[in-house]
């Protein structure tokens, strides 16, 4: 019985695209479900294009958690992988999916983490602050943000001329690589 994977996105959705483009001929795993929290995020017409359902969800429904539960439950989601999410999840779905969410930081966690660092924020923080290297860190949620347990991570150089742009553009490439084989390995427990 294939594991179906729940994709929490908020923005334009190439991680999300990414990871069903991934799954598509997989014989164990499928993104079974697009959940996002922004009608206009480009993620939904991704999804839409690939042929997988997508919803989008109210604010309150998402801090009451119940429809959100029962929306994941309808699709028999096993996983859930958020894809530029930039909502807190609640502890409601914290419980009901214990160590089966994981998330992709755009830096080394712990450096350049925590509420509010997300997206070119986090690039240009890692320029600002003259650091060598960056990279990903995939990892489980918890209740706090990027303080979940790491499960993986990857590297790459920060020249003294580049830009947030180049800096965004090679994280960008190791998060192509390696988010969709990271989600398989830990699903499958590898």
């Amino acid at each position: 019985m294939k594991k179906n994977i729940a994709i929490f996105a908020s923005g334009s959705g190439t991680n999300a695209e990414n990871i069903i483009r991934y799954f598509q001929e997989n014989d164990l795993i499928r993104v079974a479900l697009v959940l996002s929290n922004r009608s206009d995020a480009y993620v939904l017409e991704r999804a839409h294009r690939l042929q997988v359902p997508s919803e989008v969800f109210l604010k309150e429904d998402w801090v009451s958690g119940e429809q959100i539960l029962a929306l994941l439950h309808e699709y028999h989601i096993d996983f859930i992988v958020l894809a530029g999410f930039l909502v807190r999840v609640p502890e409601r779905l914290l419980h009901a999916y214990p160590d089966k969410i994981i998330n992709i930081h755009p830096a080394l966690l712990p450096k350049f983490g925590g509420k509010g660092m997300y997206g070119d924020r986090v690039h240009e923080a890692v320029v600002a602050a003259g650091e060598t290297e960056s990279g990903i860190t995939i990892h489980y949620i918890n209740e706090y943000y990027d303080e979940g347990n790491t499960v993986f991570q990857a590297k790459c150089p920060v020249l003294p001329d580049d830009s947030a742009i180049d800096v965004a553009q090679k994280v960008h490439s190791l998060e192509y690589k390696h988010y969709p084989l990271i989600i398989e390995k830990t699903i499958l427990g590898k």
